[in-house]
């Protein structure tokens, strides 16, 4: 019986498309001009820094822009990427350039939980910033209250199996009572390892051809968040 629910985001509460066609592309144009207006801001110098140090040096901004940019194009789960992609979406959000787009089941099944007693908690390779702009700009509307806890690649990859065993410490919750869901096999490998009960969300709007018997690697695996009953 799970005590605590930990979630990942895109394709699990959320579509894939969201964040490929919308959040990335946006990200993306607006990082030049994001850039000269607040690249001396301590907050945002580190991770230029940061990205600067990562890429032999390089120094002019306008060179780490294009790296980042690059980033963008290749999906990839670098910190600073997502800690500057986070700031650049409050932005979005704060001018209704778009709301989040999150599936009705998720939202229900969420507010279903919270309402039982259940502490709900996300971890996402986006920063926890962006997280909490995501829930409290949401489709469904502010989410944010839903939920006890934020986990980033902070604490470690998602598939890293140490990276559950810290969420858990911090939860302060044996990790076998706590229900890990994902669209992503290796991420429920990893907590699993970690002791954590699993769900494999296999959507069908994400993943066109499902993911059943091996391919499910051997993870309980649903369509929707309403098939899933953590109290069982």
């Amino acid at each position: 019986m799970a005590r605590a629910i930990l979630t990942d985001i895109e394709g699990t509460t959320s579509s894939i498309s969201f964040v490929k066609d919308v959040l990335f592309p946006y990200a993306r144009r607006a990082l030049p001009g994001f850039v000269r207006a607040h690249g001396n801001e301590p907050g945002v110098r580190k991770w230029l820094d940061a990205v600067a140090a990562e890429n032999g040096g390089v120094c002019r901004d306008e060179m780490v822009v294009e790296v980042l940019q690059g980033w963008i194009d290749q999906d990839r789960k670098h910190t600073a990427l997502k800690a500057l992609q986070g700031m650049i979406w409050s932005a979005g959000y704060r001018d209704a350039d778009f709301t989040a787009h999150i599936y009705p089941d998720a939202a229900d099944a969420l507010r279903g939980w919270h309402a039982a007693g259940t502490p709900l908690y996300v971890y996402s390779s986006g920063s926890v910033p962006a997280q909490r702009l995501f829930f409290g700009h949401s489709d469904a509307g502010d989410l944010t209250s839903l939920f006890s806890g934020w986990f980033d690649t902070e604490v470690g990859g998602k598939r890293e199996a140490e990276s559950y065993r810290r969420i858990a410490g911090s939860i302060g919750l044996p990790a076998n009572d706590i229900l890990f869901l994902s669209d992503v096999v290796e991420e429920l490998d990893a907590a699993r390892e970690a002791g954590m009960a699993t769900v494999l969300v296999d959507r069908l709007d994400d993943y066109p051809q499902p993911r059943t018997g091996d391919a499910a690697g051997g993870h309980e695996r649903v369509e929707s968040f309403a098939a899933i009953t953590p109290g069982a």
